[in-house]
């Protein structure tokens, strides 16, 4: 999947500045995509460029103008063409799975350091996907909204990446009591 593809699916609802999109990317996308807001602008004028994205400018007081873009005909025409693809298996590429994998050659305490790190982080965004998710259901329980509520795709999305964390740190806390039961026995 491009970047292109998921700037589509994010503004598939409403237009949005580079600003907004690069935060919506670091809080609700990041659970499935990610990129840098430098990514994010340069993808952004190349998707205008070719006729997919439509942008005006806004004027605002006292700071600069900013550019709210949304999606063309031929950016949901492009949208519609790539939810048909068949989607290519998920490949795990995890740097920490890599220190874990050379740990008879590596510090011990570093490894472990790291993936203490893992599920800080993991926690950190968990609590943001479950906040973010909250806000989707707007007082409602899973069941009613699903039944009523229009973003169906964003809490399935939230869904998937609140599930990836909570493994996330699942596994980092198995890992940290083998590594104590092998390492400080």
């Amino acid at each position: 999947m491009s970047l292109r593809n998921a700037v589509l699916a994010a503004l598939i609802n409403r237009e949005a500045s580079g600003y907004e999109l690069a935060k919506q990317f670091h809080v609700s996308v990041a659970n499935f995509w990610t990129a840098t807001s430098q990514q994010l602008y340069r993808e952004l004028e190349k998707m205008e460029s070719e006729g997919l994205l439509s942008a005006r400018v806004v004027a605002q007081p006292k700071r600069p103008d900013k550019r709210l873009y949304s999606l063309t005909d031929s950016g949901r025409d492009a949208l519609n063409e790539f939810t048909k693809q068949e989607p290519r298996p998920t490949t795990v590429r995890d740097e920490l799975l890599v220190q874990v994998e050379a740990l008879a050659h590596a510090d011990v305490s570093s490894v472990r350091s790291s993936i203490e790190s893992r599920i800080e982080c993991s926690t950190r965004r968990l609590e943001t996907y479950e906040a973010r998710l909250a806000e989707i259901l707007g007082g409602r329980g899973d069941e009613e909204f699903l039944k009523t509520g229009n973003r169906i795709g964003p809490y399935l999305t939230l869904q998937r990446g609140i599930s990836f964390e909570r493994e996330n740190i699942a596994w980092g806390r198995m890992a940290l009591g083998v590594l104590d039961r092998r390492f400080h026995d």
